[in-house]
């Protein structure tokens, strides 16, 4: 459903939310899905191991509106690699909340290992 918002040249259109959950205001400003807009939510995260203490910064990107390829509006994505001896990746996830998102991110922080010498973000 379309309608006219308070600036003529941006139309206004409804969206459903999820499970009836308010929807901030700034996600009406996006008018065409390709513009991608978000907001960054950041967190940090201290990864306790042996070998010493790891802090880890999450950033948390909640679209207005889901990407291209996707259902869900909620990205969380570490700065640095785990795993790096075995099979090095970026921990991350996807959600349908900013919780479940962050969460999955989290939950990938503790189950794998980093290295602080075999790693090239650190």
């Amino acid at each position: 459903m379309t309608g006219y918002s308070r600036c003529p040249s941006i139309p206004f259109v409804y969206r459903a939310t999820h499970r009836g959950e308010q929807m901030s205001e700034w996600v009406y400003i996006q008018a065409e899905p390709g513009e991608q807009l978000m907001q960054l939510h950041s967190f940090s995260f201290i990864k306790q191991q042996p070998t010493g203490d790891v802090q880890f910064s999450i950033t948390v990107k909640e679209f207005a509106v889901p990407p291209p390829g996707q259902r869900v509006r909620f990205f969380a994505e570490a700065d640095k690699q785990v795993n790096q001896k075995c099979g090095a990746f970026v921990p991350c996830g996807w959600g349908t909340t900013l919780f479940s998102a962050l969460g999955d991110c989290v939950r990938l922080i503790r189950q794998f290992p980093y290295d602080r010498e075999g790693s090239s973000a650190a």
